[in-house]
């Protein structure tokens, strides 16, 4: 019987449960073997594994995160990493690997591809949606909706008590999570890290606004907007194993200097990883079952090398290098429709 390995890495999502579940029940019916990966790359250098079969995964469909959970493990920053992760994925039998994964994850499969480990298939997963050759990843679908909702809340005490409230949302390099949520939320301004910031500018749109009778106002931004002098606001400047910081606090800067600035009483709203956790929306349970179910048709059909792909409502696949090559960044299109109701 041939052997599937699958692995989730990066920053959990919703979604992630749904891929495993379809990869065994797929697999079950083809009859492949399913090993699971615990933690990413660093289950498959420690050999930490678990064998699934369908009791492993009944009832996991709704429940977020992943059952084999994850970690920013890269296997090129650890000593020896990579033989041991060759050197595992032959001791434990595996025909091939579905590794799930943003673009970290998903750069360390197509590396290992070239490096020993041809036998990959790649599933697209990031709450960010900024991977290339797809048109959605799930996990965005779930996010948006936990952060429309959140602005749908801020807004009834933002009249309330006659304020500015600032909500930084996530989206490291791209703003999408914060442009289509600042739409379907009526933000009446987004920032996001595709367009440096213009503080005055931003205060310009939101005295304009008061100058109509308006005294509140929502202001949406992404955790990775910078402002046009080209500063990051950062959590800290240490990097983790794929040189990224950690962001977050470009909501507190921005509503500081807009109270500096117009006089206006602001506060800010870190939604956080609030946007990562709980039940994936129909969409993403959906979408990460079709993921998960053309994953291991790719197996069956040896095309290794590859990533699934929503394509429009089609499932296609793609070459893995192809959707990590570039960031998929806000369309522009879409941001000047925004723009249309700012201020």
């Amino acid at each position: 019987m041939s052997k599937i390995g699958i692995l989730t890495g990066g920053g959990d999502c919703p979604g992630l449960n749904p891929v495993i579940r379809a990869v065994v029940r797929k697999g079950f019916n083809e009859g492949f073997e399913v090993i699971g990966i615990k933690d990413g790359w660093k289950g498959l250098i420690e050999n930490d594994t678990v064998k699934l079969d369908l009791s492993s995964v009944s009832g996991i469909l709704p429940k977020g995160g992943t059952i084999l959970g994850t970690s920013r493990t890269n296997p090129y920053k650890k000593e020896g990493g990579v033989d041991k992760v060759r050197d595992n994925f032959k001791a434990l039998g595996l025909d091939a690997l579905v590794a799930v994964g943003g673009e970290d994850t998903l750069g360390v499969a197509n590396k290992l591809t070239q490096d020993g480990i041809p036998n990959i298939v790649g599933v697209p997963k990031t709450i960010d949606n900024d991977l290339s050759a797809t048109d959605y990843t799930f996990g965005f679908d779930t996010a948006l909706n936990i952060a429309v909702d959140c602005i749908d809340r801020l807004h009834t005490t933002a009249e309330s008590h006659h304020r500015i409230i600032v909500a930084e949302v996530m989206g490291r390099h791209a703003g999408w999570i914060a442009i289509e949520s600042g739409i379907a939320g009526g933000a009446d301004i987004i920032l996001i890290p595709e367009l440096p910031i213009d503080i005055e500018e931003v205060c310009a749109l939101l005295k304009k606004r008061h100058g109509r009778g308006k005294k509140f106002s929502i202001v949406v931004v992404a955790e990775g907007a910078q402002f046009k002098s080209g500063t990051m606001v950062l959590q800290e400047e240490k990097l983790d194993e794929f040189g990224h910081v950690r962001l977050g606090g470009i909501g507190e800067r921005i509503a500081v200097e807009i109270e500096k600035r117009t006089g206006y009483e602001t506060r800010v709203s870190v939604l956080g990883h609030i946007q990562r956790g709980g039940s994936p929306s129909a969409f993403d349970r959906v979408l990460g079952t079709r993921f998960g179910v053309k994953a291991v048709e790719l197996v069956k059909e040896k095309k290794f090398g590859r990533m699934v792909s929503l394509s429009g409502n089609k499932i296609i696949d793609v070459p893995i290098q192809e959707a990590v090559g570039t960031l998929k960044t806000v369309d522009m299109e879409l941001y000047s429709i925004a723009k249309e109701f700012f201020g």
